[in-house]
């Protein structure tokens, strides 16, 4: 392999990865390629209907935001849940999202926000839904000198209840066992007029199944219509088994965490 070659090069921003990966010995790449400096990387924008999180912005910096506290509680509060404040503080949003580490709070909540991210490389620029982006265990839909530069997201309307809830099955983890992030509007009679539910950390990529939310469109949502909802998810997501609980505890997890998130109001979006 030349020395040239582009695929001993990594793209770094956070680097709360990456580095943990070069240390056990992973990963060796022979140059490292930083984003920090790069301008604009690091913004957060409020472009009327949506907010643009550079890639670059901290975990921190995007939790402690007043516009995504105000606009996209639910963000800010699944990023005020990463980890530890050590990581919060270096790592960055676009690099949780590159990485694609199954156990990780944010996807979750952006893919049930409807989120995108804003993608350039050497062929272009194209936007890509976060619910694509991760295709696997680590793997993402990036292509080889792609890199992530913008994740914007769309602002819910008003009187749109959203929420996450993370179960940690370790108290001495501060990775999810079970992530569950969820979103709803109702119609003036009180019935839902949207609704999307996406669930983390139990499968290679985040569970997100529209089509068991269809017929719930029109209904009101109460404890019976929740529980329905919580069954169907719980039955469609095979889980994994890792230290953090096997399938089989997962399973009930979920089947529990998805009601409770559709019925909590804790979090909303007034």
């Amino acid at each position: 392999m030349a020395a040239d070659d582009p695929l001993r090069s990594k793209i770094v921003a956070g680097g709360t990865a990456l580095v943990l990966m070069m240390r056990q010995g992973l990963v060796a790449p022979e140059r490292l390629i930083a984003l920090k400096h790069i301008p604009d990387l690091d913004g957060i924008e409020d472009r009327g209907e949506v907010v643009a999180i550079g890639a670059c912005a901290t975990v921190t910096t995007v939790a402690s935001s007043p516009l995504v506290s105000s606009a996209l509680p639910s963000l800010a509060y699944a990023c005020r849940a990463v980890a530890n404040v050590r990581v919060r503080n270096v790592a960055t949003l676009g690099g949780n999202l590159a990485e694609a580490d199954y156990a990780s709070d944010p996807p979750a909540v952006l893919i049930s926000l409807g989120a995108f991210c804003e993608v350039a490389g050497v062929e272009g620029a194209r936007t890509v839904p976060v619910a694509d982006l991760i295709t696997g265990l680590y793997t993402t839909d990036l292509q080889e000198g792609e890199v992530i530069t913008r994740i914007v997201v769309p602002k819910p309307a008003s009187g749109t209840r959203a929420n996450y809830i993370k179960y940690k099955s370790r108290s001495s983890e501060d990775r999810p066992c079970v992530g569950v992030a969820s979103i709803s509007s109702t119609s003036p009679d009180g019935s839902i007029a949207s609704l999307s539910v996406a669930v983390g950390a139990v499968a290679p990529t985040p569970q997100h199944f529209p089509d068991l939310l269809e017929d719930a469109i029109g209904q009101r949502l109460d404890d019976s219509l929740a529980e329905e909802i919580a069954e169907a998810y719980a039955s469609r997501i095979e889980p994994m088994d890792d230290l953090r609980g096997s399938a089989w505890y997962r399973t009930q997890v979920i089947r529990a965490l998805v009601k409770r998130s559709l019925l909590d109001t804790e979090v909303g979006i007034r």
